[in-house]
């Protein structure tokens, strides 16, 4: 018997890349997506690309007794609808907004959030009720780092440049996201002080409780929609084949990180629930680039591959997906 599942925020990005996986996803049937701005409208009407793809329409009426429970809300919105509606004890919720991930905010009445990164905690995922789902940045980063933190090599600084396409702004018009300001431009935002830090430096002290060192991270808006590429460098002591053995070591088992022997660019995990992950040695600094689709292994593949684990299905169920390769 398939789940039945309820999406809460219908209409942003997110919610439209989770629509479209659920919909082919083989134990998974869409019971509700529910949105107050386009109530009775096919989602397709939004979502453009589910035209031909289902009939379903937006509702403002609300299934507490679905199997599980989505939250595609801006952040902040998550903990204000949770307060106000009531699940089912048996309603798995996973959430992707910011507003579980860290240990301070992890518990709402009763609801203990696990953090949702596979290729941290796998096997606390597997057993979890309530998954607060990684950010797109935070994703991409603490990739690149997870080797490094566990094995207790952060000995020095973290340097981290990233880039994010459009899409990572939400659907939400501002300044910054007007085609005219994007296209053929390119800035840096929130320098040094990104929200996802919280939980990239969270996670550094699970694996490495000892580092002291700092995480230095510039991130920048791309003139593309779609993607994040990062590079990351800090000291390593080791020798490239070294630094490549322990990627290849730390992610032997992980379904959709993959270390790459060649230099990786973003057209290889755009459309797709992949992280490919390229290791170099320059002088006495290692330095990593990550790269995924902010949409999907940052957001909602990520949320399926999370649900995946939770019902003890295959993880790749429903996210074998192809790149936008050309």
């Amino acid at each position: 018997m398939s789940l039945e599942v309820g999406i809460i925020g219908g209409a942003g990005y997110t919610a439209g890349e989770l629509i479209r996986l659920l919909l082919n996803h083989p134990e998974t049937n869409i019971n509700f997506v529910y949105s107050t701005s386009n109530a009775g409208n096919k989602l397709y009407k939004v979502h453009q690309d589910l035209i031909g793809s289902t009939e379903i329409s937006f509702t403002q009426d609300i299934n507490s007794n679905v199997d599980v429970l989505f939250l595609c809300l801006g952040h902040g919105n998550s903990t204000a609808f949770l307060k106000e509606n009531n699940f089912s004890k048996a309603t798995k919720i996973i959430d992707l907004s910011n507003d579980f991930r860290l240990l301070a905010n992890k518990n709402l009445d009763g609801k203990d959030f696990v953090y949702g990164l596979p290729e941290l905690d796998k096997e606390i995922i597997k057993t979890a009720n309530y998954i607060a789902n990684p950010g797109c940045f935070a994703t991409a980063l603490q990739l690149a780092i997870l080797p490094l933190a566990a094995n207790g090599l952060l000995k020095d600084d973290i340097h981290i440049n990233a880039v994010t396409g459009a899409t990572g702004a939400g659907t939400s018009l501002s300044k910054t996201t007007h085609f005219t300001w994007r296209d053929n431009n390119f800035s840096h935002y929130k320098a040094f002080n990104h929200q996802h830090l919280g939980e990239i430096n969270q996670t550094i002290q699970q694996l490495q409780s000892s580092c002291k060192s700092e995480v230095f991270f510039m991130p920048n808006r791309g003139n593309f929609s779609r993607g994040i590429f990062a590079t990351v460098y800090t000291t390593f002591n080791g020798t490239l084949e070294e630094g490549i053995q322990l990627y290849k070591n730390y992610y032997k088992n992980a379904k959709f990180t993959f270390v790459s022997d060649e230099a990786v660019h973003m057209k290889q995990v755009v459309n797709t629930n992949k992280c490919i992950i390229g290791v170099e040695k320059h002088g006495n600094k290692l330095l990593i680039t990550s790269t995924i689709d902010n949409l999907l292994k940052g957001a909602s593949g990520q949320a399926i591959q999370n649900m995946n684990l939770m019902y003890g299905f295959e993880e790749t169920l429903g996210l074998n997906l192809k790149a936008n390769y050309f």
